[in-house]
């Protein structure tokens, strides 16, 4: 286990409440509630939460503070950028479906033949379609293999490359080992399989991956503040948060074999793009799933359909299975509810569309680290202050902040 290096803990104002910024219509004060005793029992110190109904933002919060160079205290904005982790994943999949909606290409298209992989270590290779890639059923396991998003130091000694290194060295040395089993027949869950996924787009559009989701999908709908994130706190953009780990490890934005905070260069966030590489706010999130309610300018119905369709083998879990982006459950009210988390050292997110027209989103400068409450509870906290609104308020909040 990496070595531990303390977080700042809680941020809270002179009164012991927790600093906020942002609006929370009274109808919505059990979110807020919620949210504040989340906050408070896993010592988070930057926070935000967006609440929507209807494709209309009712509720959008910033709690904590964090602090920059000259700058010793700055409040989290409901605007505020925060690392979104896996949250990521719905836009790459959105891309793909787009440029299948576009005649750019299908997705049964064969992965290796597209990209110029080799099948010589696995034939398999050969077999791996888009519509597996985005559904996890590709053949990759990281409990067998381990996740090589997170194996620099064990690539770059492979290949013989100085760190950093890029998805081209990344790419080379999962190419040259086997799968780990038969494509198509079963769901296990793959970060490989986006970042491939991330160079599918790149290639087939023309332009880079940031630059295709940004124009094509973001900018249609209004959405303008999503980047791409860097690795180090001095890279960081003006209006993003700070993150905390209890855990370091060794840098692998460099060879110096300096021990660094594991949230700053402890992992490669450029390599991370299209797997877990996204800055956003709970409102820009909030508003991306509103581009899955109904067709609009960025995805057609037939594109929706296809989002949330069900994979090839059939494999749920009580009802549920992971889509193109999207884990999807029937709601039994005649829709579907539609989720993802995210997590990475510093980082901890969840989006979720559910019945009753009802989407939300929590962003976390921190995760579940050894000796923590667990984050995944976020889930069914929020889904319980649903309960907890008699009226919903009916002032849409999305002009403020787009």
């Amino acid at each position: 286990m990496p070595a531990i290096a303390l977080g700042a803990g809680p941020v809270r104002a002179d009164s012991g409440d927790l600093l906020t910024t942002g609006v929370v219509p009274s109808a919505l004060a059990g979110f807020d509630k919620a949210m504040k005793t989340f906050i408070t029992e896993r010592d988070i110190s930057c926070a935000q939460l967006a609440v929507a109904k209807n494709g209309k933002i009712l509720l959008a919060r910033g709690y904590g503070y964090y602090s920059k160079p000259g700058t010793p205290i700055v409040r989290v904005q409901p605007t505020s950028l925060f690392r979104v982790a896996s949250l990521s994943k719905s836009l790459t999949a959105a891309a793909i479906v787009r440029l299948v909606q576009d005649g750019k290409l299908t997705l049964g298209t064969k992965v290796a033949s597209l990209l110029g992989l080799s099948t010589t270590a696995d034939p398999r290779l050969a077999n791996v379609t888009l519509w597996r890639l985005l559904q996890h059923t590709s053949g990759w396991d990281k409990a067998v293999s381990k996740d090589p998003l997170w194996l620099d130091h064990t690539i770059s000694a492979s290949l013989d490359v100085p760190l950093p290194i890029d998805h081209a060295d990344i790419i080379k040395y999962v190419t040259a080992r086997k799968l780990d089993f038969d494509p198509g027949t079963k769901f296990v869950y793959s970060n490989y399989g986006y970042m491939l996924a991330g160079r599918v787009i790149e290639k087939v559009s023309g332009m880079s991956y940031e630059s295709y989701v940004r124009q094509k999908l973001l900018a249609p709908v209004g959405i303008t503040r999503p980047r791409l994130g860097r690795s180090l706190r001095s890279e960081a953009f003006s209006t993003e948060v700070a993150y905390e780990s209890a855990y370091t490890n060794k840098s692998v934005v460099d060879q110096s074999g300096t021990v660094v905070p594991f949230p700053y260069g402890g992992f490669n966030m450029p390599n991370q793009d299209a797997n877990g590489g996204w800055l956003a706010s709970a409102v820009d999130m909030v508003k991306w799933g509103f581009v899955f309610n109904t067709a609009g300018p960025v995805l057609n119905a037939t594109s929706i359909s296809r989002t949330f369709a069900k994979p090839e083998t059939g494999v749920t879990s009580g009802g549920s299975w992971y889509g193109l982006g999207w884990n999807v459950r029937d709601n039994n009210a005649g829709g579907l509810n539609t989720w993802h988390n995210g997590s990475m050292p510093g980082t901890f997110s969840f989006l979720a569309r559910v019945q009753n027209g009802v989407s939300y989103c929590a962003i976390f400068n921190r995760r579940e680290e050894e000796g923590t409450p667990d984050f995944d509870s976020i889930d069914p906290i929020l889904g319980q202050a649903i309960g907890t609104v008699k009226t919903w308020p009916t002032t849409d909040l999305t002009p403020r902040y787009f």
